[in-house]
C-alpha cells in the first residue's frame, strides 16, 4: 500500500482527526541517514507526527518538533508543512540501544529534556513553544505538549515496526484532537477507544489505515477524504548552499579548494551532499542519496 495521509470525519462532530500510513517515508528516511532501529522508530515516529500536525496548516505553513533529550540518540527533529512534505534528522543517527519488554527502546534513546515546536504561520515570526518531554517515546510528548501549551486535549498514536532485516516493515499514526463542541460523552469515548488501539503498526499490518481510524473512531458514524501522500522533501537548494559558502568566508573556502580542489557540504535533514569545484562554480549533486 502507498503512503497517505487522509481526515475523518465524525458525522456527531466534536473531534478533529488526522490518520497516516508512512511506511515508505520512513523506510526512506533509514535508507538516508543510515538509522539503527532505535533511530529509525524514533525518527519514524517523529516524522510521522510531524506530517499530521503540519497537514492541519494551510499555504506555506510549517510545524518543526525538536526532542532535544538527554539520551544517546541526541536531538530528533522533524518537520511537517500543509503541503504534506516531511523532513528530518536523528543527531546520532547509529545510537542504538537494546530492546525493552521486546520493543524497541526509543524513550530510554530521546532520554529526558524538552520538546520545543515552532510554528511558522507565514507572519513575521514565528511562535516558539517549549514543553517537558514526558516519555520520549514521541507520540506521548506530542500530545502532552499540545494539551499544555497548545490547550488542545488530544489523543495521538504513533508507530514504527522494523523487520529482522532492519527495514521499515509498517509506520503511521493517528492524531484526534477535541473540538470545542465535544462532550464529556465524546471525550470518554476517545479515552476508551484509545485504551482498545493497540498497537498502530499491527493494525496497519492486518487492515491498512482503515483499520486504524475503525479502532480509533469505534462506534462512531464517519467520512474519510484523502488528503495526499506524505514524503520526504527537502529545502535544501544554492541559495542556502551559497549562504552556508558565505558564513564560511572567502579565505576558508579558497583554502579547501586548493587543498581539496572542492568544497562539500552535506544537508542535515536529507543527507545529500552537495560539491563545488570553484567558488564561481555550479553546485553539484556528490552522492546517490540525494536528490529529494
Amino acid at each position: 500500500m502507498a503512503d497517505r495521509l487522509v481526515a475523518a470525519f465524525p458525522r456527531g462532530g466534536g473531534f478533529l482527526v488526522r490518520a497516516a500510513e508512512t511506511t515508505a517515508l520512513a523506510e526512506e528516511a533509514r535508507w538516508r541517514h543510515n538509522l539503527s532501529p532505535t533511530a529509525t522508530a524514533a525518527l519514524g515516529r517523529a516524522l510521522t507526527g510531524a506530517a499530521l500536525l503540519g497537514s492541519l496548516g494551510k499555504g506555506d505553513a510549517s510545524v518543526l518538533l525538536q526532542w532535544r533529550g538527554d539520551g544517546p540518540l541526541g536531538a530528533v527533529v522533524a518537520e511537517g508543512r500543509a503541503d504534506l512534505a516531511v523532513r528530518g534528522y536523528v543527531q546520532n543517527p547509529q545510537a542504538d540501544l537494546p530492546s525493552r519488554d521486546g520493543k524497541l527502546d526509543v524513550g530510554g534513546g530521546v532520554g529526558k529534556g524538552e520538546l520545543v515546536v515552532v510554528r511558522d504561520l507565514g507572519l513575521k515570526e514565528p511562535y516558539v513553544s517549549t514543553a517537558p518531554i514526558q516519555t520520549g517515546e514521541i507520540a506521548e510528548d506530542l500530545a502532552y505538549y499540545l494539551l499544555t501549551s497548545e490547550q488542545l486535549p488530544s489523543a495521538v498514536a504513533l508507530g514504527v515496526y522494523v523487520a529482522s532485516d532492519y527495514q521499515v516493515g509498517a509506520a503511521g499514526g493517528v492524531l484526534v484532537e477535541a473540538l470545542p463542541d465535544a462532550t464529556d460523552r465524546d471525550l470518554d469515548r476517545l479515552v476508551e477507544n484509545f485504551s482498545k488501539l493497540g498497537g498502530v503498526t499491527e493494525l496497519l499490518r492486518e487492515g491498512g489505515l482503515g483499520a486504524v481510524l475503525d479502532r480509533t473512531l469505534a462506534g462512531l458514524e464517519y467520512e474519510v477524504a484523502e488528503l495526499g501522500t506524505p514524503e520526504l522533501r527537502c529545502r535544501c537548494n544554492e541559495d542556502r548552499l551559497d549562504a552556508t559558502l558565505a558564513a564560511l568566508g572567502p579565505d576558508e573556502a579558497r583554502r579547501l579548494l586548493e587543498e581539496k580542489g572542492e568544497i562539500r557540504v552535506q544537508c542535515t535533514f536529507c543527507a545529500t551532499e552537495w560539491i563545488r569545484r570553484s567558488l564561481d562554480g555550479p553546485w553539484e549533486k556528490a552522492n546517490v542519496r540525494g536528490g529529494i
